[in-house]
C-alpha cells in the first residue's frame, strides 16, 4: 500500500421530487455535459450543509475544533459591539471601528456594501476585540487620541494579520482549515484548502417539471377559487459526487495534530453520506442517503470518475454504479496507480480491487489514514 496522501471519496445519491440547489431566477442550477443537459447541486451549497449539520457527526462535535464566523459584520458584531456592550464612549468606539474594518477588510472595507463576506476564526475575533479594548483603554475617553492610536495599529500590522493568526490554534477555525480562506486585505491570511468539492451533477439528463400550485384562504367564507397561484420547478435525479481530501495539507491546516485530522475524515464521511441539501425542507423533504460510498486512498493525483456519466447512462443505482466500476477498471488498467479501496454499496456491481464496508467501517478507515502517513514518514 502507497503513502495515504489524498483521499478519494465517491457517491452516487438519488432524490425525488425536489429542488435541491437554485439559481438566481429560481430554477434549479444546471449543467451540460456529455451533450445532455444535467441538473446540478454546486460544491458551495454541498459544503455549507455539510459544515453547518446540526448531526451526531457535526463538525462541530469534534474535539478541539474552533467556530468560526462568516460574515461583512464580524468586526460590527464581535469586536465593536463588545466595547459598546461595555459602556465604552460612544465618541472612542466610532473613532476606533474604521481602522478595526479597514484592518480586516481592507481600504474600502468601511461601508458595509464595500465588504467581502469573510470566514474568521473565534480565537482570531477574541484577538481583535482585545486589541481594540486595549485601545480605547489607552485612550482613556479622548476620541481624537483613540483615531491616532487605531490608525498607528493598521498600520503597524503592516498589512499582514500574521500576529492574530498566530493566536489561534486553528486560524479561521475549522472551517476554514477544511475548506480554506481567502483574506483580499491580506494574502499572508490566506488558508489553502485541503477539502476539494466537486459540483455533483445527475449521471443522466435532467428529469424536470414545473409544478402548478394553489393557496387557499381558509378565512374566505364560501368564495370559491384560490387566493394564491404560483409555480415552482421540482427535479429528480441519482447524482455523482466527488470529494478529495489532501490529507497532509489537512493535517498541516490543524496544526500537525494528525489525531485531529483524523477525527475530522472520520466525520467528514458521515457527512457526505448522510447530509443532504436542505432546500424548500417544508414542501419536499429531499432527505436521501448515498446509494454507494466509494473511498480510495493512495499517493497518485486524484481523478474523478465522472468520465463514467459523460454518456448519461440509466437513471437507477445499478447502470450507475455498473458505470463507474467500468471507467475505474479502465483507469487501473492504463494508469496502475494502486489506490487501496473501500466500498459501501446498496448496488450489485462488484467495484475493483474494493473491499466491501459499512458506512461506520468506512469512517473508521478514514480516520486513520492520517496516522497511517504519519507513521510512514517516521519510518
Amino acid at each position: 500500500m502507497t503513502a495515504p496522501r489524498f483521499l478519494q471519496i465517491h457517491t452516487l445519491t438519488s432524490y425525488a421530487a425536489a429542488l435541491l440547489n437554485r439559481d438566481d431566477s429560481g430554477l434549479a442550477k444546471r449543467l451540460p455535459y456529455g451533450g445532455a443537459l444535467r441538473t446540478r447541486i454546486s460544491s458551495q451549497c454541498l459544503k455549507r450543509h455539510w459544515r453547518l449539520a446540526e448531526d451526531p457527526h457535526a463538525l462541530s462535535q469534534i474535539d478541539g475544533a474552533e467556530a468560526a464566523f462568516r460574515s461583512r459584520e464580524l468586526v460590527t458584531l464581535k469586536v465593536i459591539k463588545p466595547l459598546r456592550d461595555a459602556g465604552i464612549d460612544s465618541a472612542v468606539v466610532d473613532a476606533l471601528e474604521p481602522e478595526f474594518q479597514m484592518a480586516l477588510y481592507g481600504d474600502k472595507g468601511v461601508t458595509r456594501k464595500s465588504r467581502q463576506t469573510l470566514i474568521f476564526g473565534e480565537t482570531e475575533l477574541r484577538w481583535l476585540a482585545a486589541e481594540a479594548a486595549r485601545l480605547a483603554d489607552e485612550a482613556g475617553g479622548d476620541a481624537k487620541a483613540a483615531r491616532s492610536l487605531a490608525e498607528a495599529w493598521r498600520k503597524g500590522l503592516n498589512k499582514s494579520l500574521k500576529a492574530m493568526t498566530a493566536a489561534a490554534t486553528l486560524p479561521g477555525g475549522l472551517t476554514s482549515a477544511l475548506f480554506g480562506r481567502m483574506v483580499t486585505s491580506d494574502p499572508e491570511a490566506n488558508i489553502t484548502a485541503p477539502v476539494h468539492v466537486a459540483h455533483a451533477f445527475t449521471v443522466h439528463e435532467e428529469e424536470a417539471e414545473s409544478d402548478y400550485f394553489t393557496a387557499v384562504d381558509d378565512l374566505s367564507g364560501d368564495e370559491p377559487g384560490a387566493d394564491t397561484i404560483q409555480e415552482t420547478e421540482l427535479t429528480s435525479g441519482l447524482f455523482y459526487g466527488y470529494v478529495v481530501v489532501d490529507i497532509p495539507g489537512l493535517i498541516d491546516n490543524l496544526g500537525g495534530d494528525a489525531d485531529l485530522a483524523g477525527r475530522v475524515l472520520h466525520n467528514l464521511v458521515y457527512l457526505i453520506a448522510e447530509v443532504s441539501p436542505g432546500a424548500k425542507l417544508g414542501s419536499t423533504a429531499p432527505y436521501g442517503r448515498a446509494g454507494m460510498v466509494l473511498l480510495e486512498a493512495g499517493d497518485r493525483q486524484p481523478r474523478s470518475l465522472a468520465e463514467a456519466f459523460r454518456t448519461p447512462c440509466p437513471p437507477h443505482l445499478g447502470p450507475a454504479a455498473q458505470a463507474l466500476s467500468s471507467q475505474l477498471e479502465a483507469f487501473d488498467r492504463c494508469y496502475e496507480t494502486g489506490e487501496e479501496r473501500h466500498v459501501l454499496s446498496l448496488a450489485n456491481a462488484p467495484v475493483p480491487a474494493a473491499a466491501p464496508a459499512s458506512l461506520r467501517q468506512l469512517a473508521e478507515w478514514a480516520g486513520g489514514l492520517p496516522a497511517r502517513l504519519v507513521e510512514g514518514r517516521a519510518a
